[in-house]
């Protein structure tokens, strides 16, 4: 008998060992990296959208590498309130605006949802413009034709390719926001003052420099990112029938906490990560070179040729088509999930266009819209800088209303959020308030 165990311990041994030590001893692979990551990644890539891209670039152009602490200073904040949202999706089954509609009032939730839609619709719209005018550096071409193809693409994928091969897609896409690392190489950067302005916050007392962070903030901390990661959390939950609402079953609540805050935190660095290459690109290459007024993230690229040269702007040109291949499918999905639960219409993704066709018709609306306004006197590229305005305005109800609604108890059941991620979710909601407060303070005076 002992010695049957011995030869099967052998045996054993010799055929790799346990499942688990046979999962160590796999090769490195980065699809298995990407595929063990969720929402969390998609979320953090999709933050570095082309009109995000348009914002970073103006702060590091305008204001040098001064802006680069905003960075540091957003990333335990961001991390925090998207990981409240996602447990928000995890616990409940239902995403923020479906736990708006079922436990606030009819008014307060028509309000959020109309300024969502309108600011993601306003977003789609400049998105699409500046990943035109980008595709137009590299390839020429008349640039509305590309708007139409960029705005068709995402809205077809959305509906027609499979859910799970269509995230397979978005997390590949979060690869191209390496071009803004790549870029940094091009750029002759003052690291001793690139440091000190990432570790130093310099404050200015104007107008001008509040609105430049509540653009920031604005589009680091973005509503529409809250709405999309807790309705993943609650898409994926769906799709995966040993899933149900930690709310009804209890079981594998602390693993699950643990997977949402490791995937968030992954997410969230690799975004600002991306966001502080962009601004001290911009700032090397285009503050130093008292190139201070850029609009848009296509013109940081045209900027880039004569300082860093034409592969610099090639590669920061091609991570605005590629981002915004990312970001558009968030923004539209974002609103589709938001007035689908609103209006209690079958949701998701995951679900073929038969089946939710209501859901899948506010996506071609706000796709469309984002497409129409192209066509209009409307200048979406005007509307790029005052989206992440408006975004940031709108983020504080939200995140107010967000951080209220975890801490009821019927809402998330045994699942309140407490302790340090409670507190930092009302700090960074604190801290979007008193840079909207010093915005419009400054305007007065």
């Amino acid at each position: 008998m002992t010695r049957h165990r011995q030869t099967s311990r052998k045996h054993h041994g010799k055929s790799g060992g346990t499942p688990a030590a046979k999962a160590r001893q796999k090769p490195f692979s980065l699809g298995r990296i990407l595929k063990a990551l969720g929402p969390g990644l998609i979320t953090g890539a999709s933050d570095d959208d082309p009109s995000g891209i348009g914002t970073y670039s103006q702060a590091g152009a305008q204001l040098g590498y001064g802006m680069g602490w905003t960075m540091l200073l957003t990333f335990p904040l961001m991390t925090a309130i998207q990981e409240i949202s996602a447990r928000v999706g995890r616990v409940t089954g239902h995403g923020i605006s479906g736990n708006v509609r079922r436990h606030y009032s009819p008014w307060l939730l028509v309000v959020v949802v109309t300024l969502l839609f309108t600011a993601n619709t306003i977003n789609i719209a400049a998105d699409l413009s500046a990943m035109a005018d980008a595709t137009k550096l590299l390839i020429g071409g008349p640039a509305i034709l590309y708007v139409v193809l960029f705005g068709v693409t995402s809205v077809a994928a959305q509906i027609f390719v499979d859910y799970k091969r269509y995230v397979a897609i978005l997390k590949w896409l979060t690869l191209s926001l390496f071009a803004y690392v790549a870029a940094l190489g091009f750029a002759d950067v003052s690291w001793t003052e690139a440091v000190a302005g990432a570790l130093v916050p310099r404050l200015t007392w104007s107008a001008d420099y509040f609105t430049t962070i509540v653009a920031i903030l604005g589009t680091t901390i973005s509503p529409y990112l809250f709405f999309w990661q807790a309705s993943q959390e609650v898409e994926e939950q769906r799709l995966d029938t040993r899933k149900h609402p930690l709310i009804a079953r209890h079981y594998g609540a602390r693993r699950e906490f643990s997977r949402i805050r490791a995937d968030t935190i992954t997410g969230m660095a690799f975004s600002n990560l991306i966001a502080l290459s962009i601004i001290i690109t911009a700032a090397a290459s285009l503050h130093a070179a008292g190139k201070t007024d850029i609009q848009t993230s296509a013109q940081a690229a045209e900027a880039l040729r004569p300082i860093a040269g034409p592969f610099a702007e090639a590669v920061f040109a091609a991570g605005i088509v590629g981002t915004g291949l990312l970001a558009i499918p968030v923004l539209g999905g974002a609103t589709a999930y938001a007035v689908g639960e609103a209006l209690r219409l079958t949701v998701g993704l995951g679900r073929k266009p038969k089946q939710a066709i209501a859901f899948y018709s506010v996506l071609v609306l706000s796709g469309g819209l984002g497409i129409a306004l192209n066509f209009t006197s409307i200048d979406p590229i005007a509307a790029l800088y005052w989206s992440a305005v408006v975004n940031g305005v709108l983020a504080v109800p939200v995140m107010v209303l967000l951080m209220v609604m975890v801490r009821r108890r019927d809402v998330m059941g045994l699942f309140v959020i407490r302790g340090p991620l409670y507190w930092v979710g009302w700090l960074s909601t604190g801290t979007m308030a008193l840079s909207v407060i010093g915005m419009g303070i400054g305007y007065l005076l």
